[in-house]
Formats: structure tokens, sequence, C-alpha cells
């Protein structure tokens, strides 16, 4: 930047119309460059909230503009306001209850009218429950919108003709984000808990694609397995491919294999109870009950040994039951008599009641499969080696660490199956390069950049139509002021060199006169009186 000579005199010699000019000039182009700086340097902004009914628009601009905060409207309904306050903002207008998404609460119910009929009354307590469920899937964080629909039947006295409420919500996702199992069930929980007499089948989730996310066709879940039996059979799996990644990967090397492994688990709950029977009793079985009964038309004689069975009650029977003969003599005078005589012997029967409870999520069988890849063999000339596939001694030895690794059962059922292969390497992956104007790096430099050139643009203009036209005219007054200045001096010298070359004028003599009659004023009436009397 070129330097001007400023000074006090060359101002002053500036008319008054110029210092008017210089000073709104200069007050111009502070102005300018004070409001280049801010805009160059004005804190970025950020949504506050985006996709905003106008409703929710109009009040959270008059809170806005109620807390002094600045803000800017964009295209498709967003508010932004400066980074820094976004959160701020945001718990302050939650505290108000904003935005309501436009979605009517219970607070619906609050202006109720004097005399409105049942019928409203149901109409608009079915509005705000739908509003309230809604507002409390919206806090979910994959979840950016969402509205639900309840079809609720009108109760009736007749069971026959009795309706089972039914419910619909449609969810808009964050992009990029999605629901998982887990999620997906808790929103049905939600709603079938909402609303009396309505059954999680009854209620679908539909997503902003139209797509019915609620009933998906995975064959585990129509098997009846929920999110967490589900969650624990990837656990189990994943437990034993870990254990055959970590005995594989030491003796083949990493990437050198690939293993996947299918658990098959029993979720179901047994209860199991067994009586089991002896086929005989034992022979000191307790007996339970015993039945004699005796006939006949006289007293028998004694017969046989004292002593003997013949006196003696029936023995302890052995299997099978059977009564024992009593023995007796052969022939006697009593031979022909009638007589009888029976006993009938009940023993305790042996049993064993077992109860048995089995336990859920019992694994039932595993499958394993593991692929290794072929050897390489070293380089030559710069060139890949030849790969050779394992030997059946190492297949082996692989496929019995694999067995040993997951606890392989062949009462269970398990399956195990190694195999080589030459894998093919991966190709890499072809990402497509952003244009330059996509790239948020890049826009984010221009932006800034940009910021920057206005800045200088601005102050180059500034420079060069205001202020550097007042400088160069203070400067040439400032050189004129000192040209005459110059000349005057340059003069005034010349002049004293002339009166040196000339001698002394009549003014000086008459001034010398003067002071010579000042200071020694005899002599000058000495010299008086000589020219008096010269002169006579």
């Amino acid at each position: 930047m070129p330097s001007f000579p400023l000074n006090l005199e060359a101002l002053s010699q500036l008319s008054q119309r110029q210092k008017l000019g210089a000073i709104a000039a200069v007050a111009l182009a502070i102005a300018l460059l004070v409001g280049a700086w801010l805009w160059t340097k004005e804190p970025p902004y950020g949504i506050l909230f985006a996709n905003v009914t106008d409703q929710d628009g109009g009040q959270i601009v008059t809170t806005l503009q109620q807390q002094n905060v600045p803000y800017k409207l964009e295209s498709g309904g967003a508010i932004k306001i400066p980074a820094n306050l976004v959160h701020d903002v945001r718990l302050r207008l939650a505290s108000q209850g904003l935005p309501r998404g436009g979605l009517v609460g219970f607070e619906v119910m609050e202006n109720q009218k004097l005399g409105v009929s049942q019928f409203a009354e149901q109409i608009n307590y079915q509005r705000g429950l739908e509003g309230e469920l809604a507002r409390s899937i919206q806090t979910l964080g994959a979840v950016r919108a969402a509205r639900v629909h309840l079809a609720i039947p009108k109760q009736t006295a007749f069971l026959r003709d009795e309706m089972k409420p039914s419910a619909s919500v449609l969810v808009s996702l964050q992009p990029g984000r999605a629901l998982d199992g887990a999620q997906i069930a808790g929103i049905v929980h939600l709603v079938s808990s909402s609303v009396p007499q309505l059954n999680s089948a009854n209620v679908s989730v539909i997503d902003q694609d139209g797509k019915l996310i609620s009933q998906q066709n995975d064959p585990l879940k129509t098997a009846g397995l929920d999110p967490n039996q589900l969650k624990y059979l990837k656990e189990i799996e994943g437990r034993y491919l870990a254990r055959v990644e970590a005995i594989l990967e030491p003796l083949v090397g990493k990437g050198n294999f690939r293993a996947q492994i299918a658990a098959e688990v029993d979720f179901s709950h047994i209860d199991q109870v067994e009586e089991s029977y002896l086929p005989n009793p034992a022979p000191d079985t307790a007996v339970r009950s015993q039945q004699t009964a005796e006939s006949g038309n006289g007293t028998p004689p004694a017969m046989g040994v004292p002593g003997a069975l013949t006196n003696q009650p029936p023995v302890p029977a052995t299997a099978p039951i059977t009564n024992p003969q009593v023995g007796g003599a052969g022939g006697g005078a009593n031979a022909n008599s009638n007589y009888s005589r029976n006993a009938t012997i009940n023993y305790e029967l042996d049993k064993t009641v077992k109860h048995t409870r089995g336990t859920p999520g019992v694994v039932k069988r595993l499958s394993v499969a593991v692929a290794v890849n072929h050897k390489k063999g070293p380089e030559k000339d710069g060139k890949p080696g030849k790969a050779t596939p394992p030997t059946a001694d190492e297949l082996k030895r692989i496929n019995d660490l694999v067995r040993e690794a997951v606890g392989f059962s062949q009462v269970r059922g398990d399956s195990i199956s190694v195999a080589s292969a030459d894998f093919v390497p991966p190709s890499p992956e072809l990402i497509p390069d952003l244009p330059i104007w996509k790239d948020p790096d890049a826009i984010a430099f221009a932006r800034e950049f940009g910021q920057y050139l206005i800045f200088a643009i601005i102050a180059f203009l500034v420079w060069s139509k205001l202020l550097k036209p007042i400088f160069e005219m203070v400067a040439a007054t400032a050189h004129r002021v000192e040209a005459e200045e110059k000349a005057a001096e340059e003069a005034a010298e010349e002049g004293a060199e002339g009166h040196a070359h000339q001698g002394p004028t009549f003014e000086d003599r008459v001034k010398a006169a003067q002071e010579l009659a000042h200071q020694n004023p005899k002599v000058v009436a000495q010299l008086v009186k000589e020219w008096m009397g010269a002169g006579a």
C-alpha cells in the first residue's frame, strides 16, 4: 500500500465540502469493513427442527422472537439458529411442548364444551390417544415422525357381534436408520397395551416406504421365536464360531479359512411325569391284604407230620403269585369228606414316580462347515507361487480339532464338513468418487474460503474507491503547501544575498544614525555643530 504524507496543515487547506466528503467516505469504509468482517465471522447455523408444520413453525418462530434468538427459515420447513444454541433452545421449547408435530394429544380434552355429545367425547378421546401414542413412538432415536390409527369398534351387549380393536402405526425413519426386531416388538407392545382388548397380532407397523415391518417373512420368526430367543440363538452360534476361529487361526492363518455354524436350539418347556412298575415283587415285599375262606362238612383230622405245612398258613408266594398247596396224607378214613380251604394274599406293588422338567435353550443339533484355503507357494520372479491343496492328514487334523472345539455329539446328530478350496482374492470395492460440488469437505472449504475472498474484495473496493482518492487528495494538498513553503524560503534566501552585494541602503543609514544619537548624543551634537559651522 503506498504511503501518503499527511499533516494538519494539509488537512486545513481542504475546503469545507472536501472535509465533509472525506469524513463521510471514511465512515462508510469503516462500516463496510466491519460489516464484511462480522459476516465472515458469523457463527455457523444448525438445524433446530426440520419438516415443521405451519402451525408448529409459527409458534416456534414467535417463541424465538420473544427470546431474542436469531433464526433463519429454510425451504422444506426447516428452522436454523446458531449452532451453539441448538441444544439449549430445544430444551426450552420442549418445556413448552414444542413442537407438537401437528399431533393432538390429550390436551384436546381440556377444552370440552358443555353439552358435548358422548360420540364427540369418544372421538376426542380417540384422537388424543392416537396423538399421545405417536408422540411416544417419536421419542425413539431412529423414528423421525409417526402416526397412529386406531380402529375401536363400538361396544355391544351381544358376544356374537363383538369385534376386537385393531391399530396401524406408520413410522418415518431417520435417513440411514432402521428398526430392529426388539424395537418393532416394543412399538407393538406399547400400542396393544394402551388400548383395552387390543391383541398384539392386530397391530401393524409400516415404514415410510409402505413396507410391513411388523410381520417379516423370517422362518425363525414364523416358528414362534421372539426377539430374545433369536438373539440367544445368534449368541450360541457366535460362541461356537469363536471357538473354531480361535483354534484354526494359528494353524492355517487369518483369512485362510471360512467357518459357518448353524445351531438348532430347543426353546420348549417340558414337564414329564413317569410311573414305572417292576414285573414281580420281591420275596420280602410287605403284605398289603390277606383273605382266607374255609368250607366243609366237618373238621378234618390232622394229617401229616406235626409241624408240617398241614397246620401252617400258606407261605409267601413267589412269581407268579399262586396259592401254595397244603400237603396231607394220601388216604385215610376221612379222605372222602368235603372240605376246602382258600387263601388270597395281596402284596404291595413296586412303583417309581419320576418328575422331569426340561431346561429351555438346549442345543439339539449343530451343523459346522469349514472351508480351508490352498497353500500358496513362494513367489518366483515376482509371480505368485503355485497353490497346493492341504493333504488328507491335514484335513483330518482340522476336522478333529473342530469336533473337539464345538463338542461334537454323535447322539445329538451333529455334523461337521471340512473342505479345501482355492480362495478367490476379493476384488477391491470401487467406491464412486463424489463430484467436487457434492463433497462435504470441499463444500465446507469453499464456503469458508469464499467468505474470506469476499471480505478481501470488499476491502480492496473500499480502499480503491473510497480511501485512496481521499489520501491522494490530501497528499496533493500537502505537496502543494510544501512547494509553496519551499518557494518562499528560496525567495527569502535570494533577497538576503542581494542586500549583501549592494551595500547599506538609506533606511539602514538613517537607522544607524538614530542608534548613534541615542547611544552618544554629545558626539551627534558636535557633529551637527560642525555641519552648521561649515555651512556658514
